[in-house]
């Protein structure tokens, strides 16, 4: 029984083998500090479910390659569709333009057989029929759930990816990714009022988890109940106050406020909030965080980054303290540090740069009932929207897509349109509790940089914040 070989799909008899491969990255990397060929085969799929009918399903296949060159801080980088000898050769030419590399060319990343997800392709395991029948499934079940449920929009999107990199030293990596994501969002109608819920389930594994009727009616319930609870908000208050953040998804909060400040890019070129402040408190005593693309089938994790180098747990505040930055290749080697296996491209159209994977605030030791009953009155901050965050000055904006009053301990009405404002390095420092009940977001997240969007994970235990601005609508 013969087996399929996942480099077929990149290497084409006439037009590029392996060893090809190898020899064009030596020949046209030959003048540089570091670099690599990378080759890349990406089929996705996106169902989308909405008014009643299937409205969308797409299916797409794509394949290239990008060459970058590096000679001290400067980059040459041309990428194609066709994955050929010719092409690389032609592409070799754009890294004539640098300068010749004056020092040793970088060692290779270390050798990694770590596998944190299944080689399988998730496109491949369930039929056509079966995908369009769970999202009609879906969307009958929400709007039988409350006779309220106006709208419904269901998505269910898959992608698997098979990359290769090739350094002129003759180290070649290679990884396969798998990739899913279902969506379900509402609508829900009273007395002229519209509001919206929404839930959202992913991560490196196969459809099997997200076609468990357990998993998708715990998705609907939560959906539906924000939004049932939206249609009861009232105007959120405004001003400076407490605000309790949940766990889990709230994690995106410090993942644009904190995390992008500690990537490495920012931090070499002195832009950063958190530039040249290495061993300093930057946080309150307690606060530790980390970024890890480690954790198994995780929607951030990678067995290696897009540079071949393994990722890893990279504590970046301990305890309170500023430990350590988010490297990329190049960054780290300007910088004079360890490469972290942070160096991350949306595609063979793009050259890598320091992201993040899964970063996540590790749980303290309050009982998060106790914060609660430490807020004598401000909000409760559930769940989060969109945000925008200035990587120099570390300010922050976020939306609540549900939050609640809080009042001596207990936690009241629902609030809409409430905004919170303030800044990454400071936000750290007036944490008062953090809980024991450290959650990771459930597996949706998408980061963008630089024009660029990667995949990616956040998470946190219950936080107490003390002075937070809130916008409101009261």
């Amino acid at each position: 029984m013969s087996t399929f070989d996942p480099a077929s799909l990149i290497y084409a008899d006439g037009k590029l083998t392996p060893s090809e491969a190898k020899s064009l990255a030596a020949q046209t990397l030959s003048r540089c500090d570091d670099g690599e060929l990378y080759l890349q085969y990406t089929a996705s799929e996106a169902f989308t479910f909405d008014d009643g009918r299937l409205k969308t399903a797409d299916y797409s296949r794509d394949s290239g390659f990008g060459l970058r060159g590096i000679s001290g801080e400067m980059t040459g980088f041309a990428h194609a569709s066709d994955i050929s000898a010719a092409a690389i050769r032609r592409a070799g030419e754009t890294l004539q333009l640098l300068d010749p590399a004056k020092g040793q060319p970088a060692p290779p990343p270390r050798r990694n057989n770590r596998h944190l997800y299944t080689d399988a392709s998730p496109l491949d395991g369930i039929s056509f029929a079966r995908k369009v029948e769970l999202l009609e499934t879906i969307n009958a079940a929400a709007r039988a759930h409350d006779p309220r449920v106006a709208q419904v929009t269901v998505s269910l999107l898959g992608s698997w990816n098979v990359v290769e990199i090739v350094r002129a030293d003759g180290f070649v990596a290679r990884d396969i990714r798998p990739l899913v994501r279902l969506n379900i969002a509402v609508v829900a109608e009273a007395n002229g009022r519209r509001e919206t819920g929404s839930f959202g389930i992913g991560g490196r594994y196969l459809y099997d988890r997200l076609f468990d009727p357990a998993e998708w009616n715990r998705g609907l319930d939560k959906a539906v109940a924000q939004a049932m609870t939206n249609l009861e908000s009232v105007d959120a208050p405004a001003g400076e106050m407490t605000v309790l953040l949940g766990p889990g998804w709230p994690g995106v909060l410090l993942h644009e406020a904190i995390g992008h400040g500690l990537e490495g890019d920012f931090n070499r070129k002195g832009t950063s909030a958190f530039s040249g402040r290495l061993g300093e408190r930057v946080a309150a005593p307690g606060v530790t965080v980390v970024d890890d693309g480690t954790l198994e089938n995780r929607r951030g994790s990678l067995s290696i980054d897009d540079e071949g180098t393994p990722t890893s747990e990279t504590v970046l505040i301990e305890d309170g303290i500023l430990a350590g930055y988010m490297q990329d290749r190049l960054n780290a080697r300007l910088m004079g540090v360890a490469a972290t296996g942070n160096g991350r491209r949306e595609s063979y159209q793009h050259a890598p740069m320091p992201r993040m994977t899964n970063t996540f605030m590790r749980s303290g030791e309050d009982d998060p009932a106790e914060l609660l009953s430490r807020v004598k009155k401000g909000i409760f901050a559930k769940s989060f929207g969109g945000g925008q965050v200035d990587i120099v000055s570390g300010k922050f904006v976020f939306s609540c897509t549900e939050a609640y009053l809080v009042e001596n301990g207990r936690i009241g009405a629902p609030i809409k349109g409430a905004t919170l404002i303030g800044d990454g390095p400071s936000v750290l420092t007036k944490v008062r509790g953090i809980g024991s009940d450290l959650e990771l977001d459930e597996g949706v997240g998408v980061c963008g940089k630089g024009g660029q969007g990667v995949p990616c994970g956040v998470g946190q235990p219950t936080l107490l914040v003390d002075g937070l601005t809130v916008g409101g609508t009261a």
